[in-house]
């Protein structure tokens, strides 16, 4: 028989040559093949492991997802993927000089032979290259969308986080029948602080106000955004009139309580304050538009009369 040997040789130099591990298992859980990869990647040879019980091998595993997946191989015929999640590294399996196990995909699948009982095989496949890629690649992800979404001088939420946060909170108060509160906060005087004291001194007035104002909003709904050149906007949801009276009347003192210098105001006032204005959307009738547009006009003319009317105080205005 030749032939039979020559593919008997053929196959057996396969298996060996197959960059995956390759495990397979009589109908007694014994093993009876061990590959080349098996070998190389764990501490034991297949001289070691032939003809022992595969759990005397591996005790680590006896009670873990892959004793099922070979006994339902075994006896049910039928193949398992093990999720990669939930079952990274269940091989004490490692690369060469590595110290951590190499992450692993592996298949449990039943083999039929002719006039001989069920055997199945195990396949183990090195994906730790491709878990790092998909690690870095989330990483990396991560910090894209925090660019995309913050302030790249003051750290906080930038204008397109506010765009998206401002309409998600806009429909859940609607939704909700609850009242969303917005307040538009401007730095007085700025430009001559700009003008008088220089621009980096000016970024380091924006940095120390945004860092202070964003601490003092303690609830994980609400947001501090710079809207805008020294202008803030916080979004305060289920946060009616009077609350966010409250809420601007204590940013405007935290931001005079700072005594950050400024003496081209103009005025007898001789530090940085902050003028603010309020709007706050009570009613939501059912399937009504969203009207963003006006809630944050609200605010702004609010802003603009606090502004008018002397600086450093808090205006409302009706949405």
């Amino acid at each position: 028989m030749p032939d039979a040997v020559h593919r008997l040789n053929l196959l057996e130099s396969i298996i060996g040559a197959v960059n995956l591990g390759a495990i397979v298992l009589d109908e007694t859980g014994r093993i009876v093949l061990w590959n080349h990869w098996m070998a190389r990647h764990s501490e034991w040879s297949a001289d070691a492991v032939l003809g022992r019980d595969f759990f005397e091998v591996f005790p680590e595993l006896q009670h873990k997802r892959i004793a099922s997946a070979i006994g339902q191989a075994l006896r049910d015929n039928f193949q398992s993927l093990l999720s990669q999640t939930l079952h990274k590294a269940p091989f004490a399996l490692y690369t060469h000089g590595a110290q951590e196990r190499m992450q692993q995909a592996i298949a449990v699948t039943p083999i039929n032979l002719p006039d001989s009982p069920r055997h199945c095989l195990i396949q183990i496949n090195d994906v730790t290259i491709a878990v790092g890629r998909e690690k870095l690649l989330r990483e990396q992800t991560m910090v894209l969308r925090s660019q995309t979404f913050s302030d790249g001088l003051t750290g906080i939420a930038n204008r397109r986080h506010f765009d998206v946060a401002i309409e998600r909170e806009m429909r859940r108060a609607m939704r909700n029948s609850s009242p969303l509160s917005l307040l538009m906060i401007d730095i007085d005087h700025f430009k001559d602080y700009n003008d008088h004291y220089g621009h980096q001194q000016g970024d380091g007035c924006l940095i120390q106000v945004a860092a202070e104002l964003a601490a003092m909003l303690q609830r994980p709904t609400d947001l501090l955004a710079r809207y805008g050149g020294e202008e803030f906007a916080a979004i305060l949801p289920d946060t009616d009139a009077a609350q966010a009276l409250q809420m601007a009347e204590a940013i405007r003192q935290r931001a005079a309580e700072l005594r950050i210098p400024h003496e081209k105001t103009g005025n007898d006032v001789k530090h940085i304050t902050v003028s603010i204005g309020i709007a706050t959307q009570h009613t939501h009738l059912p399937h009504q538009p969203l009207d963003i547009a006006s809630l944050i006009g609200a605010a702004d003319r609010a802003l603009y009369l606090a502004k008018r009317s002397g600086r450093n105080r808090v205006t409302t205005q009706a949405t």
